[in-house]
């Protein structure tokens, strides 16, 4: 019994310093944040007007093509004869390695740890609003359901910011094959060209993601100051109306 009480005591300790740091977060957390994101968003790294300034030179050089009547006896009458439009077999490229997009990682760099950030801050309020649900009873259940609303809207906003993870993976997996088909087909334009808008579009994405996690820093505060009576105390006291 004496250790079943101890246990239950660090229970309600966490649970007490998990309400301590959310309301801490989202009295003075959540306004410091959403001012620093707001000037970080206007810093010449999330404003460039002129997207070619994103593009990263690629280290592989157009070959000179090869005259193959020079090299081979190619007997265009004989029906045996097969044209290969595989692509260049890529043993080794010339340049050496070929770089990631350098501002993009740069910017990569920035962005995740406010996304990451994000996380745990919605995490935290989740648990904050679990552990201030009362229990289930009959009626007065107003309050209870402006919890629930808020927890749900905290819960999507969390599932939102892992997602934006994925986004940048996704990014750097379809650069890579992106590479590769230059490699492969190094005359064609058309591939070096898709590289460049795949790099403007993430450019533009990574720009969304800041902007995306400054907005649902501003939601979750607002429906919470608007709401945070509610919030810590759902069901009101029936004393009152005796007198």
């Amino acid at each position: 019994m004496e250790s079943k009480s101890i246990y239950s005591a660090q229970v309600q300790q966490y649970k007490d310093s998990v309400k301590e740091k959310a309301e801490e977060l989202i009295l003075k957390g959540f306004p410091k944040k959403i001012d620093e994101l707001n000037e970080l968003l206007q810093t010449s790294q999330f404003r460039k007007q002129d997207l070619n300034d994103v593009h990263q030179k690629l280290n592989i050089p157009v070959p000179d093509p090869i005259d193959l009547s020079k090299d081979m006896d190619i007997e265009l009458s004989s029906r045996k004869c097969r044209c290969d439009i595989g692509g260049t077999r890529v043993m080794v490229l010339p340049g050496g390695m070929v770089p990631c997009n350098k501002q993009l990682c740069e910017l990569v760099h920035v962005v995740k740890p406010h996304i990451r950030q994000l996380i745990e801050d919605t995490n935290l309020l989740k648990m904050w609003i679990t552990f201030m649900i009362p229990k289930i009873e009959d009626g007065n259940n107003f309050g209870v359901s402006i919890q629930e609303d808020t927890l749900a809207e905290i819960q999507s906003v969390e599932s939102e910011a892992a997602s934006f993870y994925d986004q940048i993976s996704r990014y750097f997996l379809s650069r890579a094959k992106m590479v590769s088909k230059v490699a492969k087909y190094p005359h064609v334009e058309d591939y070096r060209r898709a590289m460049k808008e795949l790099d403007e579009k993430e450019y533009l994405s990574l720009w969304l993601v800041m902007s995306e996690v400054r907005n649902r820093y501003c939601t979750i505060y607002d429906i919470v100051i608007k709401n945070l009576e509610k919030i810590k105390k759902p069901r009101n006291s029936n004393a009152d109306s005796l007198y």
